[in-house]
């Protein structure tokens, strides 16, 4: 996947997107960076950076394998971030708002939410839905 193209739809190369950012969160420079990251690492059913990517505050473990069969159940189809508020190189909090497109079965199907994400030990992670 590394010379093929991100899913969050960047139009870099996974290596050069989220590739980096699953590899060391303190690449994802924004929220939105973080929040493309995450639609990526479900696309390719990436438990252990999923789990990595929560707050501390909201980071439940025992989730992975919930997470995973759920990523792998689609079929993920794209990314659109609507709008962000704050969540830049130099705030502490943002929020990032997002449909994803997968999908499940012969529907397809959209999820819109807005996320919270707050920087902790100097790299975003997600919190909760904002």
């Amino acid at each position: 996947m590394k010379d093929e193209k991100c899913p969050c739809g960047s139009d870099k190369k996974y290596k050069e997107c989220c590739g980096l950012v699953h590899q060391d969160m303190v690449y994802a420079k924004t929220a939105e960076d973080l929040m493309r990251a995450r639609y990526t690492a479900f696309v390719l059913a990436d438990g252990d950076f999923l789990i990595e990517s929560f707050h501390a505050d909201t980071k439940k473990p025992e989730m992975k394998e919930q997470l995973v069969a759920w990523a792998k159940s689609m079929e993920w189809i794209g990314l659109d971030i609507l709008r962000t508020r704050q969540g830049q190189e130099g705030d502490e909090e943002g929020v990032v708002e997002f449909k994803a497109h997968f999908k499940e079965g012969r529907k397809i199907r959209v999820l819109q939410q807005r996320s919270k994400f707050v920087r902790e030990f100097g790299s975003w992670r997600y919190h909760s839905e904002a």
